[in-house]
């Protein structure tokens, strides 16, 4: 694990983590999750303390379970790179 990683540490990374590996964009996790993006920014880099009831609404739009934002960091794990930035084509039919 971190180094003296503390909890909101590791949820932020876990977030960022499962958010990029599914594919979805911070707009679309808040939209999904009904919080503001911008929270979801903060929470992603760790410099807010998300409620338990946050928590659970992310880990639903995420679909998943919420102990996955508390699952351990393993060492030597590198910083997620961003999705590409942009907006994204809509829908067509």
């Amino acid at each position: 694990m971190f180094p003296a990683m503390d909890a909101r540490q590791r949820v932020a990374m876990n977030l960022r983590r499962l958010r990029v590996l599914k594919g979805i964009s911070q707009d679309d996790l808040a939209l999904t999750a009904d919080i503001e993006r911008s929270y979801a920014g903060h929470l992603e880099r760790g410099s807010k303390n998300p409620t338990v009831v946050t928590l659970e609404k992310i880990a639903t739009a995420l679909s998943c379970d919420i102990s996955e934002l508390f699952a351990p960091v393993p060492d030597g794990t590198k910083p997620i790179e961003p999705l590409r930035s942009g907006r994204r084509a809509p829908d067509r039919d």
